[in-house]
């Protein structure tokens, strides 16, 4: 795996899950090899976002992950019924995940994204311990309250010496579909604030849209739309964004050339 990648937001309810998969398809069409990772083991929603539901093959103990739009996909959605809880303690739960990166049937990927849950607790602790991130995408809408947990998020990802490629402020603004007039339901710019605070780059801001939505209930990622959108665009913006911090990272992580003196 060239880049891992986890997308993280702290507070549930951002649309970091629909964040997941758009950019992955971005990624995907672009040429590259992409791996979807659905961490969130309590409430999992890939399976719903890309209309996968199929239980993955098992070939020499080996789990084979689920395709779906050019995607490579593991979800515990896929092993559990849609209805089923899961009500497992932390170790259970740091297990499951460890075995969903182990012993997977990966292949060889130029990014692999994982869909990180809510909060700061065991999943984050054991990907980070487990895999060796390139960093993380932190997903954010512009209120006060979701800004305040996101950048509990980006502090603990500090502390785990995990970098921090960018910031995506998701809902950031509504264009009504009938006059074009804009309106900042949700308030506007905080993302860039907390950007300014943490000295990391704002990776875009993706509009409250209709579109985005429906998509996802639909299980057709817009960003897989063949289409030229304005929708898709936005998604492809922060796609390349990603990919260029993602660069840049791996770029100064690579050893120096010892050169010899003659």
């Amino acid at each position: 795996m060239k880049n891992v990648i986890g997308v993280a937001s702290g507070k549930g309810g951002v649309g970091k899950s629909t964040v997941t998969v758009n950019l992955a398809c971005s990624l995907s069409r672009s040429g590259a090899t992409v791996g979807v990772l659905d961490a969130d083991v309590y409430g999992p929603s890939v399976p719903t976002l890309l209309n996968v539901w199929d239980t993955p093959r098992v070939i020499e103990d080996r789990i084979q992950p689920l395709q779906a739009y050019g995607l490579r996909v593991m979800s515990m959605g896929f092993l559990i019924g849609s209805d089923e809880p899961i009500v497992w303690r932390g170790p259970m739960i740091s297990q499951a995940v460890t075995q969903m990166v182990q012993e997977v049937a990966w292949g060889e990927l130029d990014y692999l994204l994982i869909d990180l849950p809510p909060g700061t607790g065991d999943i984050q602790l054991t990907i980070a311990q487990v895999l060796n991130l390139t960093g993380v995408v932190i997903v954010t809408t512009p209120q006060h309250v979701a800004l305040g947990i996101a950048s509990k998020a980006q502090a603990m990802f500090k502390q785990l010496h995990v970098p921090i490629l960018g910031i995506v402020e998701n809902m950031s603004y509504f264009l009504c579909p009938s006059c074009g007039e804009r309106t900042d339901i949700f308030s506007h710019g905080g993302a860039q604030n907390l950007c300014e605070r943490a000295k990391v780059p704002l990776l875009g801001e993706i509009p409250l849209d209709t579109l985005v939505r429906e998509s996802g209930d639909s299980g057709r990622p817009i960003a897989a739309d063949e289409s030229n959108s304005a929708q898709r665009q936005f998604f492809d913006t922060v796609a390349r964004n990603m990919a260029r911090q993602a660069s840049i990272r791996a770029a100064r992580v690579l050893p120096l050339v010892q050169v010899e003196q003659r």
